[in-house]
């Protein structure tokens, strides 16, 4: 019998935790009998009741495991840690809490695994939410297929279904600030995408700040493509063309119409001083983000710090040794 894992991330999710549970209990039961579940809830230390209702779920279903972050990482670390925790044939690589990612569809990615496909993704066609979010998401997700050599569609995001090959390739891409929905795509292998909607909230508030997302979308934009410090580059040459001409023309208006009562060279000099200011802070920007990325990695710091594990075969307690990141214990799983 083959084992499909499910991964869902959560913090302070007690109003949706029992629903996903549920929710993805019921489509094994009906649709998918022939297959073993391995249902993983990677705990992001949440401060409500959200880790006592997973204690009372996976003491009901061993087929249910929870990991306990020692604090919270952050989405994108916690559902990396929780997919590299997982043993199945398949993972699908992220059920979110809310179920804004339909769990219905999870059937028909199984099925279109069987057929030979190892990445199955879901492509978010429809967004309910509102025109702003939804304008904006859709604009990033272009630009980043676009300027990415990874041909992507737009609008995939984590909500995919991947072989095991897919998963133990996934282990030897050392990133301290892994970006899932592209790095299934950079492992390569035979893919499909099947469009949804994807679903407007019905419990709760989004833990994910406006701050977070634009870390987030940062992070994949620095990962995957080099577009940001070519865009400085285009950027500044723009701004120096225009810089210039403005200049000139300030020059030229000042000997001719205004020269009784402004200094020569006044006007050049303002232009020139926030012309420079403003080049150097933008491009000292974007570097900097090129330079966080590069710290950050060359400290090989682990993705996340586990406190518990339940339902493990004997790891519930975490061993520190799984978080070092020394070769033969990267092979065997890095967190």
């Amino acid at each position: 019998m083959k084992t499909i894992s499910v991964v869902t991330p959560c913090y302070n999710e007690e109003l949706n935790v029992r629903d996903c549970y549920e929710a993805v209990r019921k489509v094994f039961a009906d649709e998918l009998p022939g297959y073993r579940r391995e249902h993983i809830f990677a705990d992001n230390a949440s401060t409500d009741k959200t880790l006592a209702i997973l204690r009372e779920i996976a003491a009901q279903d061993p087929c249910v495991k929870v990991i306990v972050n020692a604090r919270n990482f952050g989405p994108l670390k916690n559902t990396y840690n929780g997919v590299m925790a997982t043993s199945g044939d398949a993972v699908l690589l992220f059920m979110p809490a809310d179920m804004q990612d339909p769990p219905e569809l999870i059937p028909e990615f199984v099925r279109q695994w069987e057929a030979g496909y190892e990445i199955v993704f879901g492509i978010r066609a429809t967004r309910e939410e509102g025109w702003l979010m939804r304008t904006v998401r859709n604009f990033y997700y272009r630009a980043l297929t676009r300027f990415s050599d990874l041909e992507v569609p737009p609008g995939v995001g984590d909500f995919q279904v991947v072989d095991r090959r897919v998963v133990d390739a996934m282990r030897h891409v050392r990133d301290g600030y892994p970006f899932m929905r592209m790095m299934t795509f950079e492992c390569g292998g035979r893919s499909i995408g099947i469009p949804y909607t994807w679903r407007a909230r019905k419990k709760g508030l989004s833990k994910n700040r406006i701050t977070s997302l634009i870390d987030q979308g940062l992070n994949g934009l620095v990962s995957f493509t080099g577009a940001p410090l070519r865009l400085c580059l285009f950027a500044g040459f723009v701004l120096a063309i225009l810089s210039f001409g403005y200049a000139a023309l300030n020059v030229i208006l000042s000997l001719i119409f205004f020269r009784k009562f402004t200094p020569p060279g006044t006007m050049t000099l303002i232009v020139a001083l926030f012309f420079f200011a403003g080049v150097q802070l933008f491009f000292m920007g974007m570097i900097g983000e090129y330079v966080l990325a590069i710290y950050s990695q060359v400290r090989e710091k682990p993705v996340v710090f586990e406190r518990e594990r339940i339902n493990f075969d004997g790891q519930d307690q975490p061993d520190s040794s799984r978080h070092s990141r020394s070769d033969d214990q990267y092979e065997s799983g890095l967190r």
